[in-house]
């Protein structure tokens, strides 16, 4: 009988010692354990965004509102100078046919990304751009804003706003 009791006593202290060593394992495994940031390369980024400001720009040029409104999503809203936003891919395509098609000008613009945030699949851009006659003569010159998601591996607009360096023309 005391042979017994000694056992199930050491039994129990390597029980005891067994749990608490596999809870101190369990916490330290844990406080060890770190979510892996997703490290961006921003300069990927960059070019990326960029391209899709060269090709927004080249849309203007060749006065095709489908290539232009490709860089926005479905649900992209679109905030101009004096202008209520424009909410929808269809209602800023429109937007773009008409403006391409009351221009009789050979002016063109082009858009260059100045800065540049991006955190997980989002990505703002601030960037300028810049009009210019069909002789390249800078005509006007503004920045804009565009806020994009990842959506399906490559970013797109979801929101972007624009403005004028130019000041308020009369009767505005």
């Amino acid at each position: 009988y005391c042979r017994t009791n000694q056992y199930i006593t050491i039994m129990r202290k390597n029980i005891r010692l067994f749990g608490f060593l596999a809870f101190t394992a369990l916490i330290l495994s844990a406080c060890a354990t770190t979510e892996k940031e997703e490290v961006l390369d921003m300069e990927k980024i960059r070019v990326e965004i960029q391209a899709m400001e060269d090709a927004y720009a080249a849309g203007e040029k060749a006065k095709d509102a489908d290539a232009v409104a490709a860089y926005y999503s479905d649900d992209a809203i679109s905030y101009s100078r004096n202008k209520q936003p424009l909410s929808g891919k269809a209602a800023i395509r429109d937007n773009i046919a008409n403006n391409i098609a009351k221009d009789t000008t050979e002016n063109y613009n082009v858009y260059k990304v100045v800065d540049l945030f991006a955190e997980g699949n989002t990505a703002v851009e601030i960037g300028s751009w810049t009009e210019f006659d069909s002789s390249g003569n800078e005509k006007e010159n503004g920045n804009y804003m565009s806020y994009f998601q990842k959506r399906d591996g490559k970013y797109i607009c979801v929101r972007d706003m624009s403005t004028t360096t130019s000041p308020v023309k009369s009767g505005m």
